[in-house]
């Protein structure tokens, strides 16, 4: 994200002297989260107030239910469950009437399932960790007051989800897994080993079998051939 943008533009400023956002970040990688803090948390500029941090699902909804904020700045793939859990856990307070709390997906993927997977769980809006900091500010600010934001090129994913009628908008055999389970499936129908999962999942071999366990004996498919081919149809490899 490029900070001379953000100081450069008026918009954060303006947005501050009429009120400031409170927001929490949610991002496993402690760096990230301190780049983003030093890009938008400086409020006087920015209107923007940085209340909490979580680096996984248990700690996101733990600070989430403490601080309340207004919007939720939050990574699609977390330790616990993902940005999906994250959602589910938090969707009562999604539907405070008085006090919504709002979440903006923040990730690295433009997977088109990770994209539908959080819209589908209640966030208002996607964009990638390619965004400026001033745009990212002023999605910030639009999701407080209800907008939907996405980065140009997932919208069209959205939109394709949702609006076509050409193939139904849900999966329920895709919806019965996690977002963990997801991510080790698509891994595993990439024909990664159980210890590269493990590896680049920051999980044990162990938990890497279990997820894959569960996967099969929730889509009812006999092995890891099958599972390729179940991910190739749908096209997650």
């Amino acid at each position: 994200m490029s900070s001379e943008g953000a100081q450069q533009d008026g918009t954060g400023g303006a947005a501050a002297g009429e009120r400031t956002v409170r927001v929490v970040l949610v991002d496993d990688h402690r760096m990230f989260r301190t780049g983003v803090q030093a890009e938008i948390g400086e409020t006087g500029r920015t209107g923007v107030e940085v209340v909490g941090e979580a680096a996984d699902v248990d700690q996101a909804v733990t600070v989430i239910t403490a601080t309340r904020p207004e919007v939720v700045l939050l990574d699609v793939h977390l330790p616990g469950g993902g940005g999906v859990e994250v959602l589910r856990r938090s969707a009562a307070m999604m539907a405070d009437t008085e006090r919504p709390v709002r979440f903006l997906a923040l990730s690295v993927s433009d997977a088109a399932e990770d994209v539908i997977g959080v819209i589908r769980g209640g966030a208002r809006g996607y964009v990638t960790k390619t965004i400026t900091g001033t745009d990212l500010v002023n999605a910030v600010f639009r999701v407080s007051d209800g907008d939907a934001v996405f980065s140009p090129r997932l919208a069209g994913f959205v939109l394709d989800a949702f609006a076509s009628t050409d193939a139904p908008p849900i999966d329920e055999d895709l919806d019965r897994l996690t977002q963990r389970e997801r991510e080790v499936l698509r891994l595993i129908a990439r024909g990664y080993a159980y210890k590269e999962i493990a590896k680049q999942l920051f999980i044990s071999v162990k938990t890497v079998e279990s997820h894959v366990s569960a996967v099969l004996r929730k889509l009812q498919l006999s092995n890891r051939h099958e599972l390729t081919r179940w991910a190739a149809a749908r096209r997650l490899v």
